[in-house]
């Protein structure tokens, strides 16, 4: 089953047209990243500030479906369709909130990277245990 996040489209979100501009549903999915690891008990920020543990992103690849406007919510729904030894791809399914019509969708693969030396390295055992629990 995969992880499962809300995110809210915010007035600053949308342009002229008056749905959500492009570039802002990266920060959705990037939202939801943040917190499937904050749920886990893996506070993000510590990964980064204590683990010096990063995940940049390296490729990805999305469909938009349907528009979002400002006061719409985006349910997003996060798996990991592929772990391998030194990156994973995450895979992101965002509905809309009001009528549960997918919006969205992207497959987001990341690097496991030390952030001292910003070389790849494993995939550490606890967070890869992570992601197996929620392997599509």
């Amino acid at each position: 089953m995969p992880f499962r996040t809300r995110c809210e489209v915010r007035f600053g979100d949308v342009d002229h047209a008056g749905i959500v501009f492009y570039p802002k549903f990266f920060i959705y999915f990037h939202e939801a990243f943040e917190q499937f690891f904050n749920d886990a008990g893996f506070a993000y920020h510590l990964l980064i500030d204590q683990r010096r543990i990063g995940f940049p992103t390296v490729q990805i690849t999305t469909d938009f479906r349907q528009p979002l406007r400002y006061g719409d919510g985006l349910d997003v729904e996060l798996s990991v369709p592929r772990i391998g030894r030194r990156s994973a791809t995450f895979r992101y399914v965002g509905y809309r909130h009001r009528d549960g019509v997918q919006a969205c969708g992207a497959e987001i693969t990341c690097a496991c990277v030390d952030l001292k030396s910003f070389a790849a390295i494993e995939i550490p055992t606890d967070l890869r245990q992570l992601f197996e629990r929620f392997a599509a």
